[in-house]
């Protein structure tokens, strides 16, 4: 074992001797500024759902249980992503995978990018919705004076018109430029509002006077808890998923030393996972086997505390969801600009200008139309775990087998490497094959 210990660090510290990435030619990333851009790529909707995973997980102990154990996995994804991107001098996520691990497997990790993008955008969509019918009860009771349930039912008074409006008067002027320059400004959004709805559930549950949390149990054994355990892991991935940014994120730091890196992962996941267990902790000891799979959707629509959480949550995501439909539009206009060019050897500013326009207009239709039928938003979020484990696991478990045949370092370490390589990458295929299950079985019995 000292052997194994003293190899890894030789082995962390040659990938720091590697050449600086490019896009690191002016380092200009500090540690606190890469920790809170790791954050605001973690705390986000995820957050709404993990109560829900709580109550799913068959109590406290199973599911804090759960998230430790996912914890080990998913700071391991990020070293093996920093390592990755050292060796290879990549800068992207589908860069580095392509490069470590070849074309073919380059190819299906842009697939599974897009696609896990395009379930992120209608996860959002279904939140956003899910904001909208609260806040519109809850501004017919400020306007009339009458209860919610009295609310006389028009189009216009139905959130679904709303949300139509929001993605045709906000959400699609955002998206069509190339770039979204106003991120800059509104980043905060995403992390102020994650801090905000733990801090909100956690004074509720002490200012409640009908706490539940002397029935709510801390855990329920039997075969069954541990298949809802396992059931909840979907919903981990998604609230903990950074890994897709991380590697831009380690190659604009100044430090990129990997033992910094590690630092930077921990700190950033710790953190999370107070943010997260508390949300989970309180929002199910408030409200036991009734709570819902949206949070917010489980206080009434005039408590003034979660009126601002879901004001704070929509803008969030009103602002975010351009990035994500950016981030996935380039990856399907990119290869369309290829092809063009290599047929007319130039690519004209009005096709390119066409097809961004198309492609957005249709990602934001197809999105719309799939939030709306689907009003759930813990069977979006078990199809987008099941897409995040080829970014947490999968891929990350690929890169370090591959990386283990051709780095200089010695038997016992490549033999004990790439067999946690390929722990990793069975674990991300069991969580993908068991959420993607239980969806078709859901989708199955609505039927």
């Amino acid at each position: 074992m000292e052997e194994l210990a003293r190899e890894s660090i030789s082995l962390l510290a040659s990938a720091s001797n590697k050449p600086r990435l490019d896009v690191a030619a002016e380092p200009r990333l500090g540690s606190m500024g890469a920790i809170f851009i790791m954050l605001k790529s973690a705390l986000g909707a995820g957050l709404l759902n993990f109560p829900w995973a709580f109550e799913r997980a068959g109590g406290i102990r199973s599911a804090v249980a759960v998230e430790l154990v996912s914890l080990v996995f998913l700071i391991s994804g990020l070293i093996i992503l920093g390592y990755s991107s050292s060796i290879s001098g990549q800068c992207t996520y589908q860069a580095v995978v392509k490069h470590v691990c070849g074309p073919a497997i380059g190819q299906l990790c842009e697939i599974c990018f897009v696609i896990n993008l395009f379930v992120i955008s209608v996860a959002f969509l279904v939140i956003v919705d899910d904001q909208l019918e609260k806040l519109c009860g809850s501004l017919y009771e400020l306007i009339s004076g009458l209860p919610e349930t009295e609310m006389p039912y028009h189009f216009y008074t139905d959130q679904r018109f709303a949300l139509v409006l929001l993605c045709l008067l906000l959400i699609l002027p955002l998206s069509i430029p190339k770039e979204i320059s106003i991120q800059k400004y509104i980043s905060v959004l995403g992390t102020v509002a994650a801090t905000y709805l733990a801090i909100a559930i956690i004074v509720k549950y002490h200012t409640t006077p009908s706490v539940i949390v002397h029935i709510t149990p801390l855990y329920t054994g039997g075969i069954s808890s541990w298949a809802s355990m396992f059931s909840v892991i979907p919903t981990i991935c998604f609230g903990f998923q950074c890994h897709e940014a991380s590697i831009a994120i380690y190659s604009s730091m100044e430090n990129q030393r990997l033992s910094h890196w590690v630092l930077i992962s921990v700190v950033s996941m710790i953190f999370c996972l107070i943010i997260y267990s508390l949300t989970g902790v309180y929002g199910y000891l408030t409200f036991g086997k009734d709570v819902k799979a949206d949070i917010l959707m489980s206080y009434s629509s005039d408590d003034i505390l979660m009126l601002i959480a879901r004001l704070l949550f929509g803008l969030s995501i009103i602002t975010i969801y351009p990035i994500i439909l950016l981030l996935g539009r380039s990856v399907i206009q990119d290869p369309l600009l290829s092809r063009r060019r290599r047929r007319d050897g130039v690519v004209s500013a009005e096709f390119e200008s066409r097809s961004r326009i198309v492609l957005t207009v249709l990602w934001i239709v197809v999105t719309l139309l799939i939030a709306t039928f689907i009003p759930d938003i813990s069977k979006v979020i078990s199809v987008i775990g099941g897409v995040s484990a080829f970014f947490i696991f999968i891929f990350p478990g690929l890169c370090l087998m591959f990386a283990m045949q051709s780095e200089p370092v010695s038997f016992k370490t490549r033999v004990v490497l790439t067999g946690w390589g390929g722990v990793t990458l069975l674990c991300g295929a069991f969580i993908f094959g068991q959420s993607t299950t239980i969806a078709v079985m859901q989708v199955l019995g609505r039927m």
